[in-house]
């Protein structure tokens, strides 16, 4: 009976190790539904508005503070203009070139028709995963040089080819004259240790 419960604390330890590293990776807020914190506005008007972040005016970003290699970025968006909405959320970047109001690429597009897809990688697009008017949520992975997006809980793509930095920011784009308000929350990050 000894050499039977001493196997099965064998297995058990070993099926707790995986459990264990799994959880190595955390998935933490980078909006707590209060206060910019984490962020850094940069040629834009931005308040939080009931547990959102509200893209008010100007053409600019809301820049995370912290730069990113590896990750999974969370988060929800609506937007407040019924036609012709254009906003995006860019990531992997060192800094915005002199003269622009947004990073050269690459951007996870929130502009109306393109919601989730992500120019300049090929395969990164998707088809009737968005619901038009209504709050959307977006699961963008990146690692390595491959870029995979969920929306709405459903696979939306999976692409092989970013460039650039191996690190770099995160941010929400602000294009306001033309794109109109948006609304971003429940915004999370899992950063993916190799």
């Amino acid at each position: 009976m000894k050499s039977i419960l001493s196997g099965c604390a064998a297995v058990l330890c070993v099926f707790s190790i995986p459990a264990f590293a799994a959880g190595d990776a955390q998935r933490v807020p980078l909006f707590d539904g209060k206060a910019l914190d984490q962020w850094d506005v940069i040629q834009c008007e931005v308040v939080v508005q009931d547990g959102s972040i509200l893209i008010k005016d100007g053409n600019g970003v809301v820049q995370t503070k912290k730069k990113y290699g590896n990750f999974v970025l969370e988060y929800e968006w609506k937007s407040l203009k019924a036609d012709k909405w254009d906003s995006g959320v860019y990531f992997r970047y060192d800094a915005i070139p002199e003269n622009m109001p947004w990073p050269a690429r690459f951007q996870a597009n929130l502009r109306q028709g393109d919601e989730g897809n992500v120019d300049g990688l090929k395969g990164a697009k998707s088809q009737g995963l968005f619901n038009n008017g209504a709050w959307n949520s977006f699961k963008l992975t990146v690692r390595g040089t491959v870029v995979e997006m969920e929306m709405n809980g459903k696979p939306a793509w999976k692409a092989d080819g970013l460039e650039g930095p191996k690190s770099g920011f995160i941010c929400l784009q602000a294009e306001v004259p033309g794109g109109g308000q948006c609304l971003f929350r429940n915004i999370y990050i899992t950063e993916i240790k190799e």
